[in-house]
Order: C-alpha cells, then sequence, then structure tokens
C-alpha cells in the first residue's frame, strides 16, 4: 500500500477508542482441549457484537504478551491434571470473565493493538508495522535526504500510528522522530484542506508548541516530522520512565512516580491554558491534551501532535467524555483532558476511577479547588469551565511568563471555514453517540428496576387487587342482573 494509495471505496474509519466488552456465554469440551464461546460488543449497541472462540491457551499466550504492563492480571493458573472436570471448567470460565473484565475496563490495555486482536481479529488483521514501513519508504524516495535510525515500536498508545526515530543526511547527529498515522473517522476536512492545513503546521511559532519539520497527508494517511526529545514528555518526567520504551511498559504500573512541585504545577499549567486560547482563537480544534503529549524542554511545556484533529483520531480520554453530554465542544473537551494532566502533576498518577470526588492532600488547596470544578461529578454533569476562566482562577492568575517569542499562526479565511465546520462536524459526532449512550443507560435502569425482586412482588401485588377488584366487580354485576330479572318476571 503506497503512500499516496488512495483507500478502497466505501471504507469505514473505525473509532478505535469505542470500547469492547466480553461476555463467555458457554463452554465446549473437545476430546483434548476446552473452547470458550465468547460474545463481543463494541459500544452499546448489541447489532454490533460478534462471537469469537478461545482456548486456555490463548488466554495464556495474550496474558504473556501483556506482562510487559507490570499489572497483576488476574488470569486464572493452569492446570495440568483434572482440568476436563465439569465442576473444574465452570470455575475457570468464572475466572478467565474477571480477567476479561480487567483488560477490557482498564483504561491502557483496553486501548492497546494485543488486546483488541484478542477480541476482534477481523477489524485488526493487518499489520500497522508494515503498511507504516512500507509508505515510510514510498516517501523516502520521493525526499532521499530522510535516513530511518531506528523504528520506536509501540511507544504510542494509538493502534494505527507508528513512530520512527530518523536522521536527515545532511545533519547526521540530529534526530527527529517521524509518525505515520491512518486517517480517523472525525476526519471532516476535504483531501485538499487537509493538504493546506498540513503544509501551515511547520509556519507555526508558538513557544508552547513543538516544532513541526514537515508534513503532508495522503487520501488516506499522514506523515510528520519533528525534532525528538532525549528527555520524553512529561509523563515520561512523572513516571521516571525512559522515552524509548513501550508505551505498556512505562505507564500501566509506573514504580517510580513524582507528583510536581506546586511551581511547577502553576507555570506549566499556565503554559499549557495559554497555548490552548492560543489555538482556541485562531480556529484550531486540539482536543489531544494529555501528559504523553506535552514535551518537555527545560521549564517549558510543548504541545505535541497538533495534527491529530485535522486527521480525524478520536481523542485519548473519549471513552470517559462519551459519558457526560455537557462536554460536548472541543474546548470542553481540553479542559476536561486539561483537569486529568492536572492531577497527573499534582499527584503523580492518573485517577484510579472517574469522575473523581474525593482527592488526596494537594500542596495547595487552589490546586484541589480547580480539579473539583473539572473532574468532580457535579462538574461532569453541569459543564466545564471555559480557557479564559482557569486562567483567572487564583492557581494561575499571577504566575508570570517569560518568553519574548511572538506567536505566530495564519490561516486563510478559506481554510478557517473549513476547520470551523469539522469542528462542527467532529462535534456533532460526540453529541449523537453521547445521545445512544445516555438513552442506552436509561433503558437499561428501566429494565433493571422493573425486573428486581421488589419491583416483581409489587406487580404480583398490584395484579392480585386487580384479580379480586374484578371478582368482586363480576360478583356485582351478575347480583345486579338476578335481581332484574326477578322483578321482570313479576
Amino acid at each position: 500500500m503506497a503512500f499516496m494509495e488512495k483507500p478502497s471505496a466505501g471504507k469505514i474509519l473505525l473509532d478505535d477508542t469505542v470500547p469492547l466488552t466480553a461476555v463467555i456465554e458457554a463452554s465446549q469440551t473437545l476430546q483434548s482441549h476446552t473452547e470458550y464461546i465468547i460474545r463481543v460488543q463494541r459500544g452499546v449497541s448489541q447489532e454490533n457484537s460478534w462471537q469469537v472462540i478461545r482456548r486456555y491457551s490463548d488466554f495464556d499466550m495474550l496474558n504473556n504478551s501483556l506482562l510487559v504492563s507490570g499489572l497483576n492480571l488476574p488470569l486464572p493458573p493452569k492446570k495440568l491434571i483434572g482440568n476436563m472436570d465439569r465442576e473444574f471448567i465452570a470455575e475457570r470460565q468464572k475466572g478467565l470473565q474477571t480477567y476479561l473484565n480487567f483488560i477490557t475496563t482498564q483504561h491502557i490495555l483496553s486501548s492497546c493493538e494485543l488486546v483488541k486482536k484478542f477480541l476482534d481479529t477481523n477489524n485488526y488483521s493487518a499489520s500497522y508495522t508494515e503498511i507504516a514501513l512500507q509508505q515510510v519508504s514510498m516517501f523516502f524516495r520521493s525526499d532521499p535526504k530522510w535516513e530511518v535510525v531506528e523504528p520506536l515500536k509501540d511507544i504510542g498508545w494509538r493502534i494505527r500510528k507508528r513512530y520512527f526515530l530518523i536522521k536527515n543526511k545532511d545533519q547526521p547527529k540530529e534526530r527527529q522522530v517521524l509518525s505515520w498515522a491512518d486517517l480517523g473517522p472525525d476526519k471532516f476536512l476535504s483531501d485538499k484542506d487537509l493538504q493546506s492545513a498540513m503544509k501551515l503546521l511547520p509556519t507555526v511559532s508558538n513557544p508552547y508548541i513543538c516544532p513541526v519539520t514537515f508534513a503532508t497527508a495522503s487520501e488516506s494517511s499522514a506523515l510528520v516530522i519533528r525534532v525528538f526529545s532525549e528527555k520524553g514528555t512529561l509523563r515520561d518526567h512523572i513516571c521516571k520512565a525512559k522515552p524509548k520504551e513501550p508505551f505498556l511498559k512505562k505507564y500501566c504500573n509506573p514504580k517510580k512516580i513524582q507528583g510536581l512541585e506546586l511551581q511547577q504545577i502553576r507555570t506549566y499549567g499556565r503554559q499549557i491554558l495559554e497555548v490552548l486560547k492560543f489555538l482556541h482563537e485562531k480556529g484550531f480544534p486540539y482536543g489531544h491534551l494529555h501528559a504523553s503529549n506535552v514535551l518537555l524542554d527545560g521549564d517549558t511545556c510543548k504541545l505535541l501532535d497538533i495534527e491529530n484533529s485535522l486527521l480525524g483520531l478520536p481523542c485519548y480520554y473519549r471513552p470517559h467524555i462519551t459519558q457526560f453530554r455537557k462536554i460536548n465542544t472541543t474546548e470542553s473537551i481540553d479542559v476536561y483532558s486539561f483537569g486529568h494532566l492536572l492531577y497527573e502533576m499534582t499527584y503523580g498518577r492518573p485517577p484510579d476511577s472517574f469522575p473523581v470526588d474525593h482527592f488526596p492532600p494537594a500542596p495547595s488547596t487552589s490546586v484541589v479547588s480547580v480539579l473539583q470544578s473539572i473532574l468532580s461529578t457535579e462538574a461532569c454533569k453541569a459543564g466545564m469551565p471555559t480557557v479564559a476562566q482557569l486562567l483567572q482562577t487564583p492557581l494561575f492568575s499571577d504566575v508570570l511568563l517569560f518568553n519574548s517569542e511572538k506567536p505566530q499562526f495564519k490561516i486563510s479565511t478559506k481554510l478557517k471555514d473549513a476547520l470551523k465546520n469539522a469542528k462542527e462536524c467532529l462535534e456533532r459526532r460526540l453529541q449523537e453517540e453521547q445521545k445512544t449512550i445516555h438513552q442506552h443507560r436509561r433503558l437499561t435502569r428501566a429494565q433493571s428496576h422493573h425486573g428486581s425482586e421488589e419491583e416483581k412482588k409489587k406487580r404480583k401485588i398490584l395484579a392480585r387487587k386487580k384479580s379480586r377488584q374484578s371478582a368482586y366487580e363480576n360478583e356485582e354485576d351478575l347480583s345486579s342482573k338476578c335481581n332484574n330479572s326477578n322483578n321482570s318476571g313479576m
């Protein structure tokens, strides 16, 4: 598949952030082993479900691959003797269901290619590393000054995105990173407008945006080159991780974590809010803020992957955001994501669950105040503060930023209109998904209430009352008819 190859007609761009759920419906014992029949569902629609059959050995193989995460994975242990016993199979099935529940709800594991392939082989059978290599090779043939130093295997969380460490033959000591990505389901720019927007990226000048060396897009994918930082991202700094290590290994269960000092939290937070304000004022949607998309350059934060929204890639926190109908604009997505980033900067780790209503002690009450305004149940249901409002909070309002670089980002009126339209389409797709999930949740609650034991008792009592009332009315009616018959006989 060449870099400039057009996608096949009618190609469906899958949203990899839509959660998969898996339920073991039955087991079947063959001559030498047991197979488990699993019903997998994407999202809330039962119509979007299928069956896969897996043996214990398949689970074991997956588990061995996931051990790099450092998590305590709840896979039931092996048993060589008596593993065909009916009671043992039933007990193992329960254990395997617990395992499936764990890997499909843990945020990073549920997004990884290994789990997706285990549950959905049809949609994840392609080798994206091979596809990326083919397309990057095509690009290098058209621009031979670049050379691959090494692939950066699995350093990101996206399945359809690959990274390569490269160098310019004219500057062999300077390392840059090339990222290749498939276009996503939120790509609403025309191919022409997308290419125009990508060509603009190297012209962006802002002290808090990581500079882009080169960017281009085809009808099916995109390629971006930027300087590689040996120090890594803000999350690498918090987790004490090496930038080139796999995403699963670095972030699933880091052993050494450390929150930042209050002054760093205030400075980095202010820088990030300023660059979000800058992008929003330019009409350029971001929506991809998280600690792995913030590069550290000394005491300065720089946003990475500002091209993601152009390419239609769903955001890291989309499974969270779809649960709350008030988080329905690109700005509110950025603010919600900023809340998660602020939590990680403060405590050295992401929240255990969301929304968050109880916060550990923080370096300042003003930090907790901002976190509550974004991550609490009340905030998620009522709506996010704006970026401008966050800049006015005591935590950030008096932070002084020392940077002489004048931000520049010239976008033509025509492209601004196209970006605005694409942003509205992105928000509309999100709102439709939120509405579907909300309706499903209401229906599930109603069915659960209808099927509860207490409700069944109430319906039985009501049925008995109606039966007695009906019998009483029948008796009265019969008595009335008899009286009428006697009176007419007289």
